[in-house]
């Protein structure tokens, strides 16, 4: 259940960034739900090496925030790489 967790995550993760940082981007919304999923795996490694998140075992708030960070994190590098590549 760990990693299904973590793409349904991803993706509930994904949909808040977009929606904390709207605006254009290149992929859409789906480039936007994999920036997602690979954010919420990001944000639970980062959280899990500092103490503050682990696997994820449900949908808890903690789990859904780390994810949520990771994913805005992993969305604003993509644009300034892309702005860069423009």
């Amino acid at each position: 259940m760990g990693i299904f967790s973590w793409i349904i995550l991803g993706l509930i993760a994904g949909a808040l960034a977009k929606w904390i940082m709207p605006g254009p981007d290149p992929g859409g919304w789906i480039v936007t739900m994999v920036i997602g999923i690979v954010g919420a795996f990001i944000g639970g490694w980062l959280g899990s090496l500092v103490g503050i998140g682990g696997p994820v075992t449900g949908f808890a708030l903690g789990d859904i925030v780390t994810a949520t960070v990771g994913a805005i994190i992993l969305l604003f590098i993509y644009r300034m790489l892309k702005r860069r590549g423009n």
